[in-house]
């Protein structure tokens, strides 16, 4: 499964700078920036997925009508329609790649070959993404707004023939984001909804 937060809030600082650059340089300006919040849409040939964003350091928060996840920097708490339940769970590294935007960003650079691909608008730097060994990814594009150095737009064309496009928009830095944004809030769920705690 594709981390939708791991396309969702990776910038980059000056066009000069080479990809793998430019992600470090996001991690930290995110990380300098205090609390982020931001609109996300996911398609796909199955339709649209809208939801929103909320990140603080190594913290986040994504609700959307079909997932809904949060993890407080230790532990995480994951509901999707699929299931219909929430799994509490002590997320690993490698299992945060899937969700954490940081994390997944990080691994951008030990998963995939990175290299400057050419824009075809104005203010736009892009990035292709080629799978170091076989992955459910077969290529990726992120496109960057120069003029906000934040990712705008990416698209991953999927070895089963999907195409996954992600925008993001409404970004907001230093957004005062309490504690409780990133802990379970039974309210978000339908009542009654089954809590499997498996820490």
């Amino acid at each position: 499964m594709i981390s939708i937060l791991g396309f969702v809030m990776i910038c980059f600082a000056a066009q000069s700078q080479n990809p793998v650059a430019m992600l470090d340089k996001c991690v930290a300006i995110l990380n300098a920036s205090g609390g982020v919040t931001a609109n996300y849409s996911v398609s796909t040939s199955a339709g649209t997925s809208q939801g929103t964003l909320a990140m603080l350091n190594n913290q986040f928060r994504v609700l959307s009508p079909e997932i809904k996840c949060w993890f407080d920097g230790k532990n995480q708490w994951a509901w999707s329609t699929a299931t219909d339940e929430v799994n509490v769970t002590t997320p690993t590294a490698d299992e945060l790649q899937m969700t954490n935007p940081i994390a997944a960003a990080q691994s951008f650079k030990k998963n995939f070959n990175l290299k400057k691909a050419k824009a075809r608008t104005p203010n736009t730097y892009v990035i292709k993404l080629a799978p170091k060994k076989r992955d459910n990814i077969k290529i990726g594009w992120l496109y960057f707004d120069t003029k906000t150095s934040l990712l705008r737009t990416a698209r991953f064309d999927m070895n089963d023939g999907t195409v996954v496009k992600i925008k993001i928009t409404n970004y907001k830095l230093h957004q005062q984001l309490t504690p409780d944004t990133f802990k379970f809030d039974p309210k978000l769920v339908p009542i009654g909804t089954l809590v499997n705690d498996l820490r």
